[in-house]
């Protein structure tokens, strides 16, 4: 019997990293310009991480961890998210006494989720995500969706709907809880089980229900919007006037309350409008999370950040039916004919490899013919051909496969001349 890959994971293969790889280095060189630094967390961390920041009322908590007891009988998950290992090594590393503040951190690999698979969502997935930690200031918060904006743009992606909304601080959240608790308890019977549960633990999850959305009872529910205190509507104020000022459209939904427990204030979200995109259309989310930092055991922390899937916005690029500019071809390959020549070209290509330049050989004794066919199907700029002749010469036969040129150049002189010659 065959070993399969698991359910809800796939294999990456060459001709399909490239894109993967492409779209990482979009994001590093973009962090780059923000002035995002670099943290690399472990994968699985301390169980009870995710029950105190994620919040044990959300679907990912109860349903979705990968979770597991080691040999020392400690609760270990896989991690689920980014952003509460990030605040966690924030926390723990005591970077909130750094010089330079706010502190500016992305992240960049898996995260595990148990999951129903489908297009664009998988049980292993690849997140990319940012926090800025330290300020509370709303331009920071402006700062944060500019660059989600960018990362999707600089791509090429023009189907982007942002939407943002407020959920306030912590006196606007309370009121509107109480005013959520009035409107459902009468009929919440009419709702999932998970719903009813969620009436007495936090009802503002209510809201983010995926079977009971279309209920008449989400459409009359009392908006955030109307219970927003003084100080939070300025902020939200301030945050959609920096939007605005660097032209960045979007749309207020004040239906918008995302899945976790920590968030405060802005909540965003981009969705793609492409056509066959697919029925889920969220490619990100982010917020404010102006408690977390506490709830972990640091000090009183504003924050905020967000996450998107690799693997949804290399769908949003093939639903707008965007290429990617890579490069697939190689710079040269040498062919080796005899066994003075095959000795000769592993010095050779090891040199021309040496001086930056992407190089293969045969290495299955194959005909001149098989290695000119294996030359192409690699798209080589050039082929170096050793024989008898030529080496009596101290030289090799050179052909730029895309030109048809051919000449003969010493072999000392080879790395030299296809350096000055390959394509930029």
């Amino acid at each position: 019997m065959s070993i399969q890959i698991p359910r809800g994971t796939q294999d990456i293969l060459p001709g399909v990293v490239e894109r993967w790889q492409y779209v990482e280095e979009k994001a590093r060189n973009l962090c780059k310009r923000f002035n995002y630094k670099e943290i690399r967390t472990p994968i699985f961390e301390h169980t009870e991480l995710f029950l105190r920041s994620v919040g044990d009322t959300t679907d990912i908590v109860q349903r979705e961890m990968y979770t597991f007891t080691d040999r020392g009988d400690r609760s270990l998950t896989l991690r689920p998210e980014g952003t509460a290992s990030t605040v966690r090594a924030y926390v723990e590393n005591k970077m909130y006494g750094l010089p330079d503040q706010p502190t500016k951190l992305y992240y960049m690999g898996p995260m595990f989720r148990y999951e129903r698979p489908q297009s664009g969502r998988y049980r292993q997935f690849v997140q990319f995500g940012i926090e800025a930690l330290g300020s509370a200031d709303p331009a920071i918060d402006a700062e944060v969706i500019s660059l989600a904006m960018a990362m999707y743009q600089e791509l090429g992606l023009k189907k982007l709907k942002l939407i943002i909304n407020s959920l306030g601080d912590q006196e606007s959240r309370s009121a509107h809880r109480t005013a959520l608790t009035g409107h459902f308890a009468p009929n919440i019977k009419e709702l999932c089980s998970d719903c009813q549960n969620r009436l007495e633990t936090n009802p503002l999850r209510i809201l983010d229900c995926k079977k009971d959305r279309e209920h008449p009872l989400m459409k009359t529910a009392p908006s955030i919007l109307d219970y927003l205190n003084e100080e939070s509507v300025l902020y939200f104020k301030k945050v959609q006037q920096y939007l605005s000022a660097m032209g960045i459209e979007y749309q207020v939904d004040s239906r918008l309350v995302r899945g976790l427990d920590y968030y405060s204030h802005t909540a965003f979200e981009i969705m793609s409008d492409a056509e066959g995109f697919g029925a889920i259309t969220t490619l990100m989310g982010g917020g404010r999370y102006n408690g977390l930092a506490q709830e972990i055991g640091g000090p009183d922390t504003p924050g905020i950040g967000f996450a998107l899937s690799i693997e949804r916005l290399l769908l949003a690029l093939e639903a707008e039916g965007i290429d990617l500019p890579i490069s697939k071809g190689i710079d040269c390959y040498v062919v080796a004919l005899g066994e003075k020549a095959k000795d000769v070209s592993i010095s050779l290509v090891n040199e021309l490899r040496k001086a930056n330049l992407t190089v293969e050989k045969d290495y299955l004794d194959k005909k001149i013919k098989a290695q000119f066919k294996a030359a192409d199907r690699l798209e080589a700029q050039f082929v170096v051909v050793l024989g008898d002749d030529e080496l009596e010469r101290n030289s090799a036969s050179i052909k730029n496969l895309k030109t048809g040129n051919q000449e003969e150049i010493s072999l000392n002189e080879i790395s030299t001349f296809l350096l000055e010659n390959k394509e930029k």
